[in-house]
């Protein structure tokens, strides 16, 4: 069953950043369920149309949306569809927070070794939401 959105869900691309494609896709994904952007149910766009639209190789696409289905974030329905799947990863809150003070802790690293400041990286993400905030208006 899929969720009536205002909007389809598009993928974009950045081709300078130095990120591998497929890489970008599932980063968009679950930058996507984390902003509410998508929910469960939503359906994404098909393997050929984001092949045509962002000018890849369908197989690109097929690596991004096959590592998310291994994750157990989507999961595709032949003849009908890629959606977000409606069951949800279950951890302990203990564990969930424990990962997410090692994947902020990894972030500050990495950009601190690139010379950005704290500050830098919470101006990045506030931003990053309120672009997330201006796709789903």
């Amino acid at each position: 069953m899929t969720r009536a959105s205002s909007r389809p869900f598009r993928f974009s691309l950045d081709l300078a950043s130095g990120v591998p494609v497929y890489r970008q896709l599932i980063d968009q994904v679950l930058i996507a369920l984390s902003s509410d952007t998508l929910r469960a149910g939503d359906q994404l766009p098909t393997v050929r149309q984001v092949a045509v639209d962002l000018s890849i190789n369908p197989n690109t696409v097929v690596r991004a949306y096959k590592e998310l289905e291994i994750r157990g974030m989507l999961t595709t329905q032949q003849g009908t569809g890629t959606f977000i799947t409606t069951k949800k990863v279950k951890q302990d809150d203990v564990a969930r927070q424990r990962r997410l003070a090692q994947m902020v802790s990894e972030l500050v690293a990495r950009a601190g070794a690139e010379g950005y400041s704290v500050t830098e990286i919470q101006k990045a993400i506030e931003e990053l939401f309120v672009e997330e905030g201006r796709k789903r208006s």
